[in-house]
């Protein structure tokens, strides 16, 4: 059987894979809460920051000027938060696309998350 999804390649896919994504984190049990009820996020401002990150990240773009990891700084969150939202990234992309830039998207997501995690972790530790 040919597989019919197509890799990452236009902003329009960068679009899909963010809009995707975040639906399955504003339905998720443990998710939502840290973004909807403790963050309070304004998706109309998030959805197209996120755009921005993944499309210089995937597309290399260069339109995403900002500090990620210090938006997370304040959160509430630990490993279980960050291993629920690699899952549904990975779940995500293998349902929209295939490829090795979708692969590679797959592998800088887990080493973001483990970055933060590990960082958060520290900072955690020093309070």
């Amino acid at each position: 059987m040919q597989n019919s999804k197509q890799d990452i390649s236009t902003e329009k896919d960068i679009e899909l894979m963010v809009d995707s994504f975040y639906a399955k984190v504003n339905h998720d049990q443990l998710l939502s809460f840290v973004f909807n009820d403790f963050s309070k996020v304004d998706w109309n401002k998030h959805l197209p920051k996120m755009y921005r990150f993944w499309n210089t990240l995937i597309l290399n773009k260069q339109s995403y000027k900002g500090n990620p990891f210090a938006a997370h700084v304040p959160l509430l969150v630990d490993k279980t938060h960050f291993d629920r939202w690699v899952q549904l990234f990975e779940e995500n992309m293998d349902e929209l696309f295939a490829g090795d830039v979708a692969e590679q998207t797959k592998l800088r997501a887990r080493s973001i998350a483990h970055i933060f995690q590990s960082k958060l972790e520290h900072i955690n530790q020093e309070k």
